[in-house]
């Protein structure tokens, strides 16, 4: 009878292990079924003594107790760090660019979903990349899932979307539905993670923003490559903006569905009917974004200093010496104090970068509210003099840091009008092509927009980074001496050595 329920016991055992290996859930039917096992076979060795009293007091009797009592233990411990393991997941990510980590924009787009939104996947086989991808933005929402499909299998459901080939991926919001445009990329999924987050910025959005760059005045072309927005226009319209180039001049008016208007880099004065029209769609709730060179004058002061911002024509200059350690001139700015502004709220420490800067002064007005969120730090000083080789602070004719070089400006109009606002930069380079990937440079200047738009669908934070390239080009002889040191030379010396170290001790 005791081999009985011993025989029992075991059975109760296994089969709460089994259970607990297939499931991956150690609750109640597994860990009911191991803690009976346990006690049921406790209990047949313990009515199969025959002396039961002698059995209690023998040492090896409570040598077995305790080893039973620390299994149990450290079973039941394991079963709690699972739990709290599955409940509570912390995730480290030790990639240069938190690669397997969503970006703090992509985090916040996707936990403010008011609604579920699906990601659609057409392909034969699952890109285990992707899918991991895809599986971060569930972690932050609820609302948002995916789905690979097979659209050999799903035919209907291939039909229904016009899927055309393999690898299609779709965005489904409510009634919208919308195809990603992909990116071959060489280093993974996290170039990926931008068309993601950019797709769900576009299907939530309920119309599209049009953003107007002021042409004739010495302003780079849209489609410039030296020196022009290019990089930045071609995010602003992966955001779903629609971006044109505005001639005052030749249109004579501002369009009815501009949004925002960016004064980006002028090199001559603008005529004073631009400047009247730019002052009257100020008044009529417009936004306006101006980014200038130094010792240029734009022909934009009735504008800024109605708004309280007085150019300073002195040129900022660093002298911590930090740009050179980069290999830059005291010319190019790092700043890391972005103030106290929605634009800049997500940057903690983080760095930019601002080459050849002037300063803005702030005037207060009763019914402006200005808020600087671009700031140099106490090594900096507005110099007046480049001419000598050695500059140097002149207490007399510089102005000492802090320096201001990008302020927010709002201003409430007494109809019901929306808020005028504008921003304005003492530094026309910063999100030029090669500069806007610098450190936070595209993204104090693509939140500066977004701002300036004012959709609460649009998130002011840091945006998905790109991989940094590693890849080390080999010509053949360089491959070839890698490989002989790695498979003959290196191992050849571990061998001589070992013989010379035994022979000495022969």
């Amino acid at each position: 009878m005791t081999k009985f329920w011993f025989l029992l016991a075991l059975s109760l055992f296994i089969a709460g292990l089994v259970a607990g290996v297939i499931t991956n859930n150690w609750f109640i039917v597994p860990t009911a079924l191991i803690v009976a096992g346990l006690m049921l076979g406790i209990c047949s060795l313990i009515l199969g003594q025959k002396n039961p009293a002698k059995f209690w007091q023998a040492r090896a009797t409570e040598a077995g107790i305790n080893t039973i009592v620390a299994t149990i233990s450290v079973l039941v411990i394991l079963v709690l760090i699972n739990f709290m393991a599955i409940r509570h997941s912390v995730r480290f990510d030790l990639t240069e660019h938190k690669l397997l980590t969503l970006a703090p924009q992509s985090q916040a787009i996707a936990q403010n979903l008011t609604q579920p939104l699906k990601v659609w996947v057409f392909d034969r086989n699952i890109d285990q990349d992707l899918k991991n991808l895809l599986g971060n933005y569930a972690r932050y929402s609820e609302n948002f899932q995916f789905e690979f499909v097979d659209p050999q299998i799903q035919i209907g459901l291939a039909e229904q979307f016009k899927v055309q080939s393999f690898g299609e991926i779709y965005l489904e919001y409510g009634d919208k539905r919308q195809k990603i445009e992909t990116i071959n990329n060489d280093f993974g999924a996290n170039i990926f993670e931008i068309s993601i987050t950019n797709a769900i910025v576009k299907i939530q959005s309920d119309r599209i923003f049009t953003i107007d760059f002021l042409q004739g005045h010495g302003e780079p072309e849209l489609d410039a490559r030296e020196g022009g927005f290019s990089q930045a226009i071609s995010q602003l319209q992966d955001q779903g903006y629609r971006v044109r180039g505005l001639n005052l001049i030749t249109e004579g008016k501002i369009p009815n569905d501009t949004d925002v208007i960016i004064i980006a880099k002028p090199l001559r004065k603008l005529l004073a009917q631009e400047v009247t029209l730019l002052q009257q769609y100020l008044k009529n709730g417009g936004k306006l974004l101006i980014m200038l060179m130094p010792d240029i004058d734009p022909g934009l002061t009735p504008i800024l200093q109605e708004w309280g911002i007085n150019l300073d024509n002195r040129f900022v200059i660093d002298a911590s010496g930090v740009g050179s350690t980069w290999g830059f001139g005291p010319g190019v700015i790092f700043v890391t104090n972005h103030g106290n502004h929605p634009i800049t709220s997500s940057f903690g420490s983080g760095i930019s970068v601002f080459p050849d800067s002037r300063p803005l002064n702030i005037a207060e007005k009763p019914d402006i509210t200005a808020t600087p969120f671009v700031i140099t730090d106490n090594n900096t000083w507005a110099e007046s003099n480049l001419a000598p080789q050695e500059i140097a602070f002149n207490s007399k004719e510089d102005l000492p840091g802090p320096l201001n070089l990008g302020i927010a400006l709002s201003r409430e109009n007494n109809s019901n009008l929306p808020p005028s606002q504008m921003v304005v930069f003492g530094n026309g380079l910063f999100a030029t092509n090669g500069w806007f990937q610098q450190q936070l440079n595209g993204d104090i200047f693509l939140n500066s927009v977004n701002w300036l738009i004012g959709d609460k669908s649009l998130t002011l934070s840091l945006r998905p980074k790109e991989q940094t390239n590693r890849r080390i080009n080999l010509t053949p002889a360089e491959a070839v001496i890698i490989s002989w040191t790695a498979t003959t030379i290196m191992p050849m010396l571990g061998f001589i050595v070992a013989g010379v170290i035994w022979w000495r001790k022969r």
